[in-house]
């Protein structure tokens, strides 16, 4: 468990960072190109989820970010925390959420400002705790998945 909290704090640590770096570099708005025609850097409040889905209703996602981490927290034992790779997978999920809920408390919006794209394709603008939720969700799928094959194999899973 201490391995958890220690990668969740770093991550939410990391992702404050990056966003107070961002919001401090570039105006509202403004976007830096960081490799023509791919990448660029922003600073835009999303005010919801990927894709402003539940645009405006923060409370709401306030209140579904508290109840992810107290339902993580009740249920870590079957979180297979036992093996290190369910405790980095956990850890990036849980530093994640910390990370868009500080945002939220604090300034009622998520700073994003990785934004990629290819010509007129375009992927939401996203920050570093909406990739450790993303990794860590990966992550975890495939240890799980990992684990469930060797058990149906009857062979014993070594760590990750």
């Amino acid at each position: 468990m201490q391995w958890v909290a220690l990668i969740a704090v770093v991550v939410a640590v990391a992702d404050q960072l990056t966003k107070w770096l961002v919001v401090r570099s570039l105006s509202e708005d403004e976007t830096r190109v960081v490799i023509s025609g791919f990448f660029s850097l922003v600073n835009w409040a999303n005010p919801g989820t990927a894709w402003s889905i539940l645009k405006d209703c923060n409370l709401v996602l306030v209140v579904v970010s508290l109840l992810a981490l107290v339902a993580m927290f009740f249920f870590r034992h079957t979180f297979q925390l036992h093996r290190p790779g369910s405790r980095v997978a956990v850890g990036l999920i849980t530093g994640g959420i910390i990370g868009n809920l500080i945002d939220r408390v604090r300034l009622h919006h998520v700073t994003d400002f990785l934004y990629f794209y290819i010509g007129q394709y375009r992927w939401p603008a996203f920050n570093v705790a909406d990739s450790a939720i993303c990794v860590g969700v990966g992550l975890y799928i495939i240890f799980s998945w990992r684990n469930d094959v060797a058990t149906r194999k009857g062979q014993t899973v070594v760590s990750p």
